[in-house]
């Protein structure tokens, strides 16, 4: 059985740590991204975090259920810093860009933190506000339940897919990232017409687009597949009776 979560108002520490830190689940959440950045997730103990944070292990189960329950955290923590200053324009194509852009940017910013997370479903309080601002965007915009439901589930795996994948190529080595890179120009486009013609034909823009993300451009291909859909059942909608 896990152990029940102390209640908010009894988490706080009467006193400081030797260091004269107050721990917060907050002040854990962003010692834990700063040694996944430094050291990777293999770095990430409740050992080692307690000595960053100048406290005893077992007091970190005063905030969180365990290591899992704090990687729980982590991932609404991402989730917050992409809606931070987010407000919706009443544009639900420019919307929902924002939010998938801002979405991929956090986690990419934090790549270790990212394929740790982008699997999980937190239940947590930004992840709730993200997954209900998507949905009211959509369905203000009038698409039916039904297609809400679609777009929302294409938009949400496409941005954490593609959070996942570019945050895995970030974490590689430099040595091995440059070598993936230059794979472009040194292999494909050195292939001949005769046995690999599109390859040969596309090589050029293979090397410059390659290196890049595609999430802008997989997210504008949705939007699109969005609108035609939007559009199309707005033809089909019977008129409205004259007033």
């Amino acid at each position: 059985m896990p152990k029940p979560v102390v209640p908010e108002e009894r988490r706080r520490r009467r006193r400081p740590t030797r260091s004269g830190t107050v721990l917060s689940e907050r002040l854990i959440v962003e010692t834990a991204l700063r040694m996944l950045r430094e050291h990777g997730s293999a770095g990430l103990t409740a050992r080692r975090l307690g000595l960053a944070l100048d406290a005893d292990p077992s007091t970190l189960y005063r905030y969180f259920r365990g290591m899992d329950d704090l990687t729980l955290a982590i991932g609404d923590a991402l989730i917050g810093q992409a809606l931070d200053g987010w407000r919706p324009t009443g544009e639900w194509r420019a919307d929902l860009r924002a939010v998938g852009l801002r979405i991929h940017a956090a986690y990419v910013a934090h790549p270790q933190a990212a394929l740790l997370t982008t699997n999980r479903v937190t239940g947590r309080a930004n992840e709730l506000a993200a997954d209900e601002a998507v949905l009211d965007v959509l369905r203000t915009a009038g698409f039916p339940l039904a297609d809400t439901v679609r777009v929302y589930h294409a938009f949400i795996d496409q941005t954490l897919a593609f959070a996942a994948l570019d945050a895995a190529s970030l974490t590689l080595p430099s040595a091995a990232l440059r070598a993936d890179e230059e794979m472009w120009h040194s292999t494909y486009a050195r292939l001949p017409r005769t046995t690999h013609p599109r390859i040969a034909e596309a090589a050029p823009l293979l090397a410059t687009r390659m290196v890049h993300s595609a999430y802008p451009i997989a997210l504008e291909m949705l939007l699109d597949s969005a609108a035609a859909r939007l559009a199309s059942l707005s033809r089909a909608a019977p008129a409205e009776p004259p007033a």
